[in-house]
């Protein structure tokens, strides 16, 4: 995938500057470059501009018309392997690829960040379930229900483990990076069909609703209260790294107060934002370690 070809920076008119050019030039926050174009790219298609105005409030009305029926049958016509086979058959059929690869990506982005924490606080025993999907069938395999189970099951492993030490997380006398990836993941090529033309946001908006019908009132509460643990992540990280700067681009916050699910189709696009300039600062600081390693072996 080479999104950021569509960005030429030589084409510019300063009578009528190109506002999705200026965004990808920026490198105010940190985002990989690929990452960065495909999210652009999504963000000034058709599709958002078009589409989403008109699903977005038809997807938030099913979800207050399935949340009654919840109310009644709380685990009525529950079924994560329909679930995860209709979020298949969309991504596959009508998902344009600059979306399909940032949904994918970010199960790798999740892995590599929870396996960074789980590396660098001391005498933990961790039980890791890391999601790596390579193409878009590996979704079948529950993996949107797994991704939720991991964060919660990760935060819950290593606090009590904490708490059993009486300590709190702390700098390491060495930060090990070796689980975040300096460099692209190796993902198959996704449908290029004409039909492939929903952005992600889109995406997000429609499936969400899918989400709530088909999974347990208590799957769905967890998935939708874990958007609020970026806060939680970040802290974590911030305390690794002994650097708390990223945490002004999370926007997920205060985990112990839930937000209103009817928003989580758009926390979602911002959670999967958080973890991209997550895992991009984490990537900065071990190219800056190598590079401080690389000058001691010279010197």
């Amino acid at each position: 995938m080479q999104f950021a070809a569509s960005f030429d920076s030589s084409v510019h008119d300063k009578r009528d500057p190109n506002p999705w050019l200026a965004l990808y030039l920026d490198r105010s926050v940190r985002l990989d470059d690929e990452a960065k174009s495909a999210m652009l790219l999504s963000m000034r298609s058709k599709s958002r501009q078009f589409l989403l105005p008109i699903l977005r409030p038809l997807a938030r009305f099913g979800m207050v018309v399935i949340q009654l029926f919840k109310t009644i049958i709380p685990n009525g016509f529950t079924s994560s392997a329909v679930l995860h086979r209709l979020i298949y058959f969309g991504l596959k059929n009508f998902v344009s690829p600059e979306a399909n690869f940032l949904i994918i990506r970010h199960f790798h982005i999740g892995s590599e960040i929870l396996a960074f924490i789980a590396n660098n606080v001391g005498e933990i025993k961790m039980e890791m379930n890391p999601l790596k999907p390579q193409r878009l069938e590996d979704v079948l395999d529950d993996m949107f229900l797994k991704h939720d189970l991991n964060l919660f099951n990760f935060v819950i492993q290593l606090n009590t483990q904490l708490r059993q030490q009486n300590r709190d997380i702390e700098p390491p006398a060495e930060i090990n990076f070796d689980s975040i990836t300096d460099g692209q993941f190796q993902l198959e090529d996704f449908p290029r069909r004409w039909t492939n033309v929903i952005d992600v946001q889109t995406a997000i908006e429609l499936y969400t609703p899918l989400y709530q019908l088909f999974l347990t009132d208590n799957d769905f509460w967890r998935a939708a209260n874990s958007l609020q643990l970026d806060e939680t992540i970040g802290v974590y990280v911030a305390r690794i790294l002994n650097n708390p700067n990223h945490l002004g681009l999370v926007n997920n916050k205060h985990p112990m107060v839930p937000l209103s699910t009817l928003a989580a189709g758009f926390r979602l696009l911002l959670h999967g934002l958080a973890a991209e300039t997550l895992h991009a600062t984490l990537r900065e600081f071990k190219r800056k370690q190598y590079e401080q390693a690389s000058k001691l072996q010279n010197t």
